[in-house]
């Protein structure tokens, strides 16, 4: 199979789909990669060191579209990258369809076969190729949050970690997967008063004893979201519905009645958000403020850390790489279920229930399409 590489082109996005190593791997499984000049330049990965893994090197992401059967890439492709799919060409990258109807409309016209990273699964009923940026976003969304604390950003001047004298900030995490866990680990680092909430006890119990102590761990309720909200200093939205649209948790009312200057990180962005008054920004404008409440919601957060990402990610999204170059997509989902819950979009056809409920589009279950 001939693998392709384009270059990122949404706006301070430069991770890149594949490394060397991993193009070097996929090479040595007897396949081409085709990688667009300058791709992971940003990152410290040039040209030369594509080269020594045996890929060729093209100027414009059109010549890498136009030869290759399958694009690997990070972030969902934008309107000119979608008007150079062509029918039945793999497209494996992040996708998160749910909340962005033109890109799912683009997807399905194209013809393409789409995989999403977000939504491939493991036996633990995870999902192991969100994970790494997962991780990444939810370290970050501490460090963004103690520097939009700050003044200059129309924060309430909190040193989140405090110093000896002085309270800390208080951090509310709402949601205990992945990102939560990892900010809720950034937060109590700094030794500030941590709180998470989620709505499965079985988590908040797990959370308990991993920080033995040192955080509180709430049940999800209206009430009691609004009351750790009211309180808190940092609001970090790190809830999850897979596939799906994030669900508003936290409401205009809410928002309206945090302290002045108190900040939100909104890490769900990619999904919609789970703040009533969230909106998707990026690195170059960061942050904005509501009723002085200033919001944080890049939606490529683990962007602004491109290289610790883009290595994170190859470790996690290699092996899938590989099983579709090597098995053909067809064999390689109808073979492994995990892999064929990332089927997203099959040549015209939507085929990821979660999408279609949140859009209101017919859905093709993925095994009908894949045994058609």
């Amino acid at each position: 199979m001939h693998l392709g590489v384009p270059k990122e082109i949404k706006v301070h996005e430069y991770r890149v789909g594949m490394t060397p190593a991993s193009v070097r791997e996929v090479i040595h499984h007897g396949h081409q990669v085709t990688v667009q000049t300058m791709a992971g330049h940003a990152i410290g990965l040039e040209d030369d060191d594509y080269r020594a893994a045996g890929a060729n090197i093209v100027d414009t992401a059109a010549e890498v579209f136009a030869i290759v059967d399958m694009i690997v890439k990070v972030k969902e492709p934008q309107a000119a990258e979608i008007a150079m799919l062509r029918k039945g060409q793999i497209l494996f990258t992040y996708l998160h369809l749910a909340p962005d109807p033109e890109q799912t409309k683009g997807l399905i016209d194209s013809g393409c076969i789409a995989i999403a990273y977000e939504t491939v699964t493991d036996a633990r009923g995870t999902l192991p190729l969100l994970a790494p940026m997962s991780e990444v976003a939810g370290r970050m969304s501490i460090q963004a949050g103690a520097h939009c604390l700050e003044m200059e950003p129309g924060g309430r001047g909190v040193l989140l970690g405090g110093v000896p004298g002085v309270p800390s900030g208080k951090v509310v995490v709402i949601g205990g997967g992945v990102v939560g866990t990892n900010a809720a680990r950034m937060a109590v680092g700094l030794e500030c008063d941590v709180v998470i909430i989620d709505r499965s006890l079985k988590r908040l119990a797990e959370l308990d004893e991993m920080f033995r102590g040192r955080i509180n761990t709430i049940y999800s309720t209206a009430g009691n979201i609004e009351e750790q909200v009211l309180g808190a200093d940092l609001v970090v939205g790190a809830v999850l519905v897979p596939g799906a649209a994030a669900p508003h948790l936290v409401t205009r009312d809410m928002i309206r009645k945090m302290r002045r200057g108190a900040v939100i990180v909104d890490v769900a962005i990619d999904q919609g958000g789970c703040f009533a008054t969230s909106k998707a920004t990026t690195h170059s404008e960061p942050t904005y403020v509501v009723d002085d409440v200033v919001h944080y919601c890049v939606a490529n957060m683990p962007g602004g850390v491109a290289r610790t990402s883009t290595f994170a990610l190859n470790n996690a999204t290699l092996p899938f790489t590989l099983a579709l170059a090597d098995k053909g997509y067809r064999d390689a989902l109808l073979s492994d279920p995990h892999l064929c819950a990332g089927l997203n979009v099959h040549k015209g056809q939507l085929t990821y229930e979660a999408v279609a409920i949140d859009q209101n589009l017919n859905y093709v279950p993925a095994k009908d399409v894949l045994a058609a």
